[in-house]
């Protein structure tokens, strides 16, 4: 069980605060009690009550040591970039300065600045390890691949705190309306066929908030530093099973089309190491896939229909 008493008053840095995970993140970190400082490509008004916003590039060396040295933070979450995971070539430049470049720039600035922990997320869609000459599967994978590297290489020889987590796919109100769910749960409200690929993907599903407390136990457990840890349910799913659960709860007789949109070649298949999360993070998921979507259906619903989404 996590003291989350130890959250009043650190002072945590969010990058890529605005997005889907660290929105609920810095939500979360402020109903704790925490001081939270979120950073954006955008400038952004601070406002009560939010996370106090810095406008930084996070590519550019020079910036982050800056923010770093005057924030002091002693708790770093590193969650900006781009998260698409398409093979496109015109992706693999953007890509790698979006992620590596900036993740670099977190460790090298957060390791002379003496913060404190510092927490990178991994993808599910990285090689697995011990496999013969592994491939990532696209330039996303590549990048997340590589920078959960450099994490561990920082703490071998710099000591610096890492820890690296690994969400599989995250599903949750908030996301970006081109995500499966949101764009399956959108269509049927329109009355629509949603136009899918054949979704015969497994994958291992997590509500966005069981994420979260994860994130929380990846900051306050002991003794961890240079770990990475799967965060999912254990469980694999096809996407095509999901889509369907979800027509099921709408009560919709919108019939998705599969096989309309092509697959994306070599995705991997691989379901989450629930237990080595457990054993040193003490942390399990809680919520249930059908309970992850009634509330993901229920937001969307409400939001959809005031237009906020």
């Amino acid at each position: 069980m996590q003291n989350l008493d130890m959250w009043r008053g650190q002072r945590v840095l969010v990058t890529g605060g605005s997005g889907f995970l660290g929105s609920h993140l810095c939500r979360r970190l402020i109903e704790l009690g925490a001081e939270v400082h979120a950073t954006s490509r955008m400038q952004r008004a601070s406002e009560r009550g939010g996370p106090i916003w810095w406008q930084t590039d996070l590519s550019a060396i020079h910036s982050v040591r800056r923010l770093l040295s005057d924030l002091k933070p002693t708790l770093v979450y590193h969650l900006a970039g781009s998260a698409g995971a398409k093979p496109d070539l015109e992706l693999v430049l953007p890509t790698f300065e979006g992620l590596v470049v900036s993740a670099l720039n977190i460790l090298v600035a957060g390791t002379e600045a003496g913060c404190g922990r510092i927490v990178l997320t991994g993808s599910l869609t990285e090689p697995a390890s011990g496999g013969h000459a592994p491939i990532p599967s696209s330039p996303y994978a590549a990048a997340k691949w590589t920078t959960s590297a450099y994490a561990r290489m920082f703490h071998l020889l710099y000591q610096t705190p890492t820890v690296v987590l690994t969400p599989f796919m995250t599903f949750g109100p908030g996301q970006d309306r081109g995500k499966i769910i949101p764009s399956v749960i959108l269509s049927l409200l329109r009355r629509e066929s949603p136009m899918l690929s054949s979704c015969l993907w497994e994958v291992d599903w997590i509500f966005v908030d069981d994420l979260i407390e994860a994130f929380l136990a990846a900051a306050a457990v002991s003794k961890i530093e240079g770990g990475c840890f799967d965060v999912g349910t254990g469980i694999n799913r096809t996407v095509r099973s999901v889509v369907e659960q979800i027509v099921t709860l709408m009560g919709n007789q919108g019939r998705p089309r599969f096989g309309v949109l092509p697959d994306r070649p070599s995705e991997p298949v691989r379901c989450a190491d629930t237990l080595h999360a457990y054993q040193h993070l003490n942390w399990r998921a809680e919520i249930s896939l059908e309970e992850g979507l009634r509330r993901t259906i229920a937001w969307y619903t409400t939001n959809s229909a005031t237009g906020y989404v």
